[in-house]
């Protein structure tokens, strides 16, 4: 057993609990059995030296079985080592396992951490992101350091459960993420959209600011959005650790609650094919009691009209088929070379059938694009029912463009008088007598470009609106 503070070993590991040698050697300290336990689970483990005070103990067994080098230390050892009033007897060590940016995964949630310096909250933080399943936690460069022994601690290993990407700017994190397809969602008690209101399911990146100051205005103005955890009492505001764990958990449960929102559809469904049924069951029975007193363009007219009405029938349908294949994880994407030009001057064809249709025209690079092409004409359907209701001027004018592995197709129409909030709202499923248009296109649009990498969302400009997919390119 170990006793002297001045064994080469113990000096070293002492030595962590600095950032500038735990920067300088990539090691750091993990202090308590909980942190220890995740450690050694991990494939390979975690930790390479183990301290401790019971050479029995369970995870100094399993920690021999694993290969770890096991040092029996004395209760000094153990009291420099650690920064608890009362240490557990049990410290490891091993390498830092953050990633960068670029391990990020551009689906899921990802915290973003901009100058929060409790080391208590921190590490509360990423074990709340750990047991939401978020996608990472990004730490600042002006942060608490993830690998501090308190920090660490209050992860109780959870940092070797997900990606960590640490020390580096707010600005930066928010351009990469934001190129990844996550919407950006400054988290601030005064802002100006409720969290129980947004949004927040797809890829999304909360950014919760300082405990005292919260976030500054420069990183509030790059996000889409300032979100704001609503509360009835007389709280002043809610700890940073408490609010960010209600982000989390608030993702994960939009995520996990498709069944719901299925129901929902189903509702809003019954709601959308009533109109063109009874409009074609009006057709039908015109042309069975007038058909000889009609001239023939009164007839064409009508037939015209059955069929554009038996198109929006089938047009709902596949998106009720595709929001249970969504909702049962059985959705696959067929993609195949598709041209895009020749995609929208079909649909633009298709819509003619309606006199009072907008016209559709159509710009940007054509492809070809391997994509679903069943899926992208369902979503371009829904886009132009939707402008139809919500703008009033203009042509609907379709564009598309390649980058990065995606395409990005936009379909936009002036005289809109919605704004950024509320046309995002337009995504959500709405049950009947809740507004006009359809009340499952653009809930279903996202839904399946989500299930594919992908992203959907809206966009309001001066009267404008705007409504963007973007899809990976296979």
């Amino acid at each position: 057993m170990i006793s002297s503070t001045k064994n080469p070993k113990v000096a070293a590991a002492a030595r962590l609990r600095k950032r500038a040698f735990r920067d300088e050697n990539r090691r750091f300290l993990v202090e308590g059995a909980q942190g220890v336990r995740e450690a050694l689970a991990a494939d390979p483990p975690a930790i390479d030296t183990l301290f401790v005070e019971d050479e029995l103990h369970e995870l100094a067994i399993r920690a021999r079985e694993r290969g770890v080098d096991v040092v029996a230390a004395a209760r000094a050892i153990m009291d420099r080592l650690t920064s608890t009033v009362t240490p557990q007897g049990i410290v490891g060590v091993g390498g830092y396992v953050d990633v960068g940016l670029d391990a990020v995964a551009a689906t899921g949630c990802v915290a973003v951490l901009h100058e929060v310096r409790d080391p208590g909250n921190a590490g509360t933080i990423v074990r709340s992101a750990d047991a939401a399943g978020a996608a990472a936690v990004v730490f600042g460069a002006a942060s608490v350091d993830v690998y501090n022994p308190k920090t660490v601690r209050a992860c109780a290993g959870s940092v070797f459960h997900l990606p960590i990407v640490r020390d580096v700017a707010t600005a930066e994190a928010i351009g990469s993420l934001r190129e990844r397809g996550h919407r950006i969602l400054a988290m601030d008690a005064h802002g100006s959209s409720s969290l129980y209101t947004t949004d927040v399911s797809g890829p999304v990146a909360f950014v919760f600011g300082n405990e005292a100051h919260g976030l500054p205005q420069d990183v509030v103005a790059s996000a889409d959005a300032t979100v704001r955890v609503p509360h009835a009492g007389a709280a002043e505001s809610l700890n940073l650790a408490a609010a960010a764990t209600i982000c989390l958990f608030e993702h994960a449960r939009r995520r996990g609650s498709k069944g719901e929102s299925l129901e929902t559809l189903i509702a809003a469904a019954a709601h959308d094919i009533r109109s063109p049924l009874t409009a074609m069951k009006g057709f039908g029975y015109a042309l069975e009691k007038r058909w000889p007193d009609m001239t023939d363009e009164q007839r064409a007219l009508m037939l015209t009209g059955i069929v554009h009405d038996a198109d929006r029938m089938d047009q709902i349908l596949h998106l009720l088929v595709d929001a249970a294949r969504v909702s049962g994880g059985t959705l696959e994407p067929y993609p195949y070379r598709c041209d895009m030009g020749e995609l929208v001057t079909a649909i633009a064809e298709l819509q003619r059938r309606d006199p009072e249709h907008p016209p559709i025209a159509w710009t940007g690079d054509p492809g070809p694009y391997f994509v679903d092409p069943v899926r992208l004409k369902t979503a371009l359907l829904a886009f132009a029912e939707s402008l139809v209701w919500w703008t009033t001027e203009g042509p609907i004018t379709v564009h598309a463009a390649a980058a990065d592995g995606m395409v990005e197709v936009t379909a936009s129409r002036d005289g809109s008088t919605l704004d950024d909030e509320t046309a995002e709202a337009l995504f959500q499923a709405r049950r009947p007598g809740t507004g006009g248009g359809s009340k499952i296109g653009l809930f279903v649009v996202r839904a399946v470009a989500e299930a594919q990498g992908g992203r959907a969302w809206a966009t309001t400009d001066e009267g404008r609106l705007t409504l963007h997919l973007r899809l990976p390119i296979a």
